[in-house]
């Protein structure tokens, strides 16, 4: 069964501030969004979706959503300024193994969002200064150390 991603859902206090903060950070686009009988929001990424739903639910402070951005010094730099930089994790940027680049954020209801980008050696020195290794930080086994977030497409079933 060929199976692929079609959105990520999440709650917020304030449907209408959070996806003004998704649209400013990330310049997503809104699109038109069922009533569900609470405020509900949908914004683009790409060919996916993220659902911004209006309910007053605990998060659970690892649980994340990864994207991966086509100019991240830029969003790096908007996301500092707009103080999104994540404060709850140990760090908020860190370079895997294979050199890949994982930066946390924060919204405004605390939910996290992964960052990524695939080759920490493109980006200016001032934004790698600031990063960990995972390997610094924890034992990496060989299993460990061959893990990678960009994924080569499987081809079609």
């Amino acid at each position: 069964m060929a199976l692929r991603y079609t959105h990520v859902s999440i709650p917020t206090r304030d449907a209408d501030r959070a996806a003004r903060w998704y649209q400013e950070l990330f310049g997503l686009e809104e699109l038109p969004a069922p009533n569900f009988g609470f405020p509900v929001r949908w914004l683009r990424i790409g060919d996916l979706q993220l659902h911004l739903y209006q309910r007053n639910e605990e998060r659970a402070p690892m649980q994340h959503f990864g994207l991966a951005a086509e100019k991240f010094e830029a969003l790096y730099d908007r996301a500092r300024a707009i103080g999104a930089i994540d404060k709850i994790r140990s760090h908020h940027l860190y370079i895997t193994a294979a050199g890949e680049v994982q930066l946390y954020l924060r919204d405004p209801d605390g939910n996290n969002i992964e960052v990524n980008w695939p080759d920490a050696s493109t980006l200016p020195a001032r934004i790698t200064a600031e990063a960990i290794r995972r390997e610094d930080e924890f034992d990496q086994s060989d299993w460990n150390r061959s893990a990678r977030i960009f994924m080569t497409p499987q081809p079609a079933a």
